[in-house]
């Protein structure tokens, strides 16, 4: 029988996995902020605003979490799609 710490972990891991593809799916312009998509930016600010209405909840904190790994992940995919320029 699993204990309660691994179930919690391995609900967790899905919720981080499904939120992360949801988030590969939004368009963000890396440089660009004043022009083009933000959809990224906007999802953070929505997650933020429900941080201050809910504190201590853990699934902002994995949400901040996760789209700071997409911004991170876009910055370095944009710097190596320049390197083969």
């Amino acid at each position: 029988m699993e204990s309660i710490n691994s179930i919690y972990l391995s609900d967790e891991s899905d919720f981080r996995e499904r939120y992360a593809q949801e988030l590969r799916n939004k368009k963000q312009r890396i440089y660009d902020i004043h022009i083009g998509y933000s959809e990224l930016d906007e999802e953070r600010k929505q997650v933020n605003q429900q941080a201050m209405k809910t504190p201590g909840r853990r699934g902002e904190v994995i949400k901040n979490e996760e789209i700071d790994k997409e911004f991170s992940r876009r910055y370095k995919e944009h710097k190596k799609n320049n390197l083969l320029l």
